[in-house]
């Protein structure tokens, strides 16, 4: 692991030592969690959704007529 220095604001550092001292875990160890989580989020690219291959949902159960507006059956919710 590299070691390096940053720095915190106090109100941050202290919710950060209180949290460890509660989990009864090292607070650089919640630091490094944090990071990872903001690099998993904010930093690893991630795919667009034109790069994902079609699927198939199954058989069409009922066509769609040139009136039919499905708009008031999704706000209604489950049948």
């Amino acid at each position: 692991m590299k070691t390096i220095t940053i720095n915190v604001s106090e109100p941050v550092y202290a919710e950060f030592r209180a949290a460890s001292k509660s989990m009864g875990r090292p607070t650089a160890e919640l630091i490094r969690e944090a990071m990872e989580f903001y690099r998993q989020e904010r930093l690893k690219p991630r795919r667009d959704l034109t790069s994902f291959r079609p699927r198939s949902a199954g058989r069409v159960l009922e066509d769609l007529g040139a009136h039919d507006d499905l708009l008031e059956d999704m706000l209604a919710g489950p049948l």
